[in-house]
Order: structure tokens, then sequence, then C-alpha cells
């Protein structure tokens, strides 16, 4: 193991804003991140573990402890029975390539969750969604280190606190867990109906009546491209926004003011209302603002582009502008998906 000083932190994500790292290692296996922990431990710095840097900002501060890059790497693939399969990722791995060897080998399950930058070991964190799937519904366990008990563990997925794109490693345990791989249970199903109305769009737009695993992979990462920057090309972090759910009395008032509003309820009474268009009604789609170098994206207004900003907070005033109108124009808070660190 390695240990550098002074990193540019804005190259850790693909936002391209912050300050600088202290120390920074990157680590290959469980040894190594037993070591990074000791290292962290020995100069007294607090240690803080990263995959791809899509879904994570830094503070403008910097960082003055070890930021650990996740580079576990692993694909393996244990067959139950003819059916059900069960692979061990290592949570380095980049999750789009996860997501076609799987489909190449006839295993459904995250088809649907194509295109999501970002490396394994982050999609549990963060629950990671689309498309009518998420990872919670295949999860089987996360193996990590705890930081508070020092060893490595297991957690089954029924212990991981799973909620709309949430789960205990975000919330409760926010920094406790260094996730090394997690397991997933996949099947030999073939995709049927109904699907998610996207996908059902677009088969019915482009004539496609075989529903095939790779016909939906081929779908989502259309329709994914279409609405969505590469983060490698356009400073971004994906959808910045959750899609905000309110309970039935919110719903039935903004329905009375805004009858063709979106909306998608659910078992509880609840409705989930998508904060792309939110967005897009206070007038924020396709916006960029001259004061802070921010931008929202032409076809999705739930992507907020850094196109010339100079510090984090111009991205944090920028989101400011778009809550608060939200706010004032709907009484909903708008809650971020991207983690700003440390």
């Amino acid at each position: 193991m390695t240990v550098t000083e002074h990193t540019d932190l804005s190259k850790l994500s693909t936002m391209r804003l912050g300050g600088e790292a202290r120390y920074y290692t990157e680590v290959t296996s469980r040894a190594e991140i037993e070591e990074a922990v000791n290292w962290a431990i020995e100069h007294q710095v607090p240690p803080l573990m990263i995959g791809g840097g899509s879904n994570i900002f830094w503070r403008d501060e910097g960082f003055e402890g070890l930021v650990i890059v996740n580079k576990l790497m692993g694909y393996d693939d244990r067959a139950e029975d003819d059916n059900n399969h069960f692979l061990t990722i290592g949570a380095g791995e980049n999750w789009d390539s996860v997501v076609a060897r799987s489909v190449s080998a006839g295993l459904s399950g995250i088809e649907a969750l194509s295109l999501i930058p970002g490396t394994a070991g982050a999609t549990p964190i963060q629950n990671v969604g689309a498309y009518g799937q998420e990872i919670a519904n295949v999860l089987v366990s996360v193996d990590a280190y705890d930081l508070h008990e020092r060893t490595f563990v297991t957690i089954a997925a029924s212990d991981c606190g799973f909620g709309y794109r949430t789960s205990r490693f975000k919330t409760t345990d926010r920094d406790r867990y260094l996730i090394c791989n997690l397991t997933l249970h996949l099947t030999r199903k073939a995709p049927a109906e109904p699907f998610y109305r996207a996908l059902s769009d677009y088969f019915t737009a482009h004539s496609i009546t075989e529903y095939t695993l790779q016909a939906v992979r081929d779908a989502v990462v259309d329709i994914r491209s279409s609405k969505l920057p590469d983060p490698a090309k356009v400073a971004n972090n994906g959808s910045f926004f959750a899609n905000p759910v309110v309970d039935e009395p919110t719903a039935a008032r903004l329905l009375v003011e805004y009858p063709k509003m979106p909306h998608w309820p659910d078992a509880a009474g609840r409705s989930k209302i998508p904060a792309a268009w939110l967005i897009e009604e206070i007038g924020f789609k396709d916006y960029h603002d001259p004061e802070t170098g921010m931008a929202t994206w032409a076809t999705q207004p739930l992507v907020l582009v850094n196109e010339k900003a100079r510090s984090t907070a111009d991205l944090l005033a920028f989101k400011a502008k778009i809550v608060d109108a939200v706010q004032e124009k709907f009484g909903i808070a708008l809650v971020q998906e991207p983690e700003l660190l440390p």
C-alpha cells in the first residue's frame, strides 16, 4: 500500500469540485484495507473510503484524513441450480460492467440498472434503483470492514435498513463500514410485462415484442444516454435530487392546484412526485446560472451540471436556489442524492 499526500479531490468526483485530501491511497485486497485503517489510526487521521466518485462531491475545505479508493475486484458466479445463481462482486468493480456480464450470462434481476455510473460497492449504500428494479430486491449480503469493531463482517440484506434511495450505510451507520464485496441472487427468468412505463413506451415506439434481458438492457442504455450526460465528458453527479414522497393530504392539495401533476400512489396512501417535474415547473429546466457557473441538463433538469463553477460553494448556492423555489411554490423539500464529503 502506498500513501501519497495533497491529492486534488476534484479529480475524485465526477462533479469535479472540492479541495485537497491530506492523504490518499488505493486498496486492492482485504489485507490492504486493514493496512490502510491501521495506517490512519497510527497517524491519528480519519479514513474515508470511496469508489468511482459518481455520487459524491467534496467540500472546498478538503479532507484532513486518508482517502481510500476501493479497487477490490472480482466476479464469482455460483449456480445453485439451473435457475438460481449467486454472484459475489468485488466492491471496486465497475457496476455497468457487472450488469453487462450478468445479462450476457442470461441472469435476471439487475438488467434495468444498466448504465448507472460508479462501482458495485456504492449500490447498497444508495439502494440504487431504476426502471422498476433496485439493489435491495436482489442483494443477499454485504461483506465489509467494521471500523468500530476493527474486524470484517457479513451483513444480511435484511439488516441493511433499505428504503427509497437509502440504507443504514447512508444514515445510522454512515462511515462505519468499508464495503469489500456484495452477493446478489439472480435468476434465469425472462423479462415479462408489465414493464416500467418508460420501458413500455420505448418497446412500443421501437416495435419490440420479443422481451429479452438484452432488449431491456439496450432500451435502458438508449433511454439513459438520450437523457443524461456522460460524467466522463460533462461534470455532474447524475440525478441530484430524489423524487419526493408525500402524504395523501399533500398530494390531494397539489392535484387540486395542478391537476396534470404526474404522481405515483403507493400501497401506504402516499404518492411519489417526480422531482424533475417540480424543477421544470419553477422554470429551471435547461437553466444556466451566470452567478454560480452551474446549470441543469437540457433533457433532464434533475441533473445539475458544472459548466464553469469555481467551487463547491457555487454548487451549493445553485442547489439552494432550486430547493428554495420548489419549497416556496409547492411546499415540498427536495432532498439531494449525492453525498457531500467529508
